[in-house]
């Protein structure tokens, strides 16, 4: 299940889309396109690593995730926060210092010397775990941390992102195969409904969505298979 940040009330979508264009995380090329980790190709790549760089712009988008986690999860669904390796990470330390919660991070496989953790900063067994990331894509990354922290033990339902992009098949079936609900800030919805992209590159963007595994096929990209 999925959760666009159009359903969460009080403008929390349309905030983020203003805050994601404002703060330059979306580049858009209408020459040469991306290749996202994936494989895919996308003429518009959304880096949400920005988001950390200034003091200013990540207290606002830690504001707007304390505003989704109360409106759709409940400060009381979770006993701790994990971030995700590695772009979750500040954004969880963020958003566990405003409410008060438990820190821990999930790292993509187990570092293999140590104690060979997967999961840092605490135990998580027994314990309900959100887990925090920057981004959707096709999820894929998503299987392994949420594997990992129930490997440890922890509880996991739940996962918050900035940003879903829904574009490219194989997220909503990893994400129903987990059994794990997906909070979005915002989603393409938003991006495009907002007046801070110009007609031209809105344009482009819309002539991708419109059939982006074709789009990404005839630039260079993965087909579906």
């Amino acid at each position: 299940m999925t959760h666009p940040g159009a359903q969460a009330g009080n403008d929390i979508g349309a905030d983020t889309a203003r805050l994601l264009l404002s703060a330059g995380t979306v580049a858009i090329s209408h020459d040469r396109p991306y290749i996202l980790a994936g494989g895919w190709a996308s003429p518009v790549y959304v880096d949400c690593r920005l988001l950390i760089g200034t003091p200013r712009i990540a207290r606002a988008v830690t504001d707007l995730a304390v505003r989704a986690i109360d409106a759709r999860i409940g400060r009381g669904g979770f006993d701790c926060i994990a971030g995700a390796e590695t772009a979750g990470i500040p954004l969880a330390a963020a958003i566990a210092d405003r409410i008060g919660c438990d820190l821990r991070y999930v790292r993509k496989r187990p570092l293999g010397i140590g104690r060979g953790a997967q999961v840092e900063g605490g135990p998580v067994e027994g314990r309900r775990v959100l887990l925090i990331d920057d981004l959707v894509t096709d999820a894929a990354s998503k299987v392994a941390f949420v594997r990992g922290l129930r490997e440890a033990g922890a509880i996991v339902t739940d996962a918050l992102v900035v940003f879903f992009n829904s574009t490219f098949p194989g997220a909503t079936d990893r994400l129903a195969r987990l059994d794990l609900t997906l909070h979005a800030l915002a989603s393409w919805h938003e991006m495009l409904g907002s007046t801070l992209l110009s007609a031209a590159d809105r344009a482009l963007i819309e002539a991708f969505l419109a059939d982006p595994l074709a789009w990404s096929l005839t630039h260079g990209g993965r087909s579906a298979k």
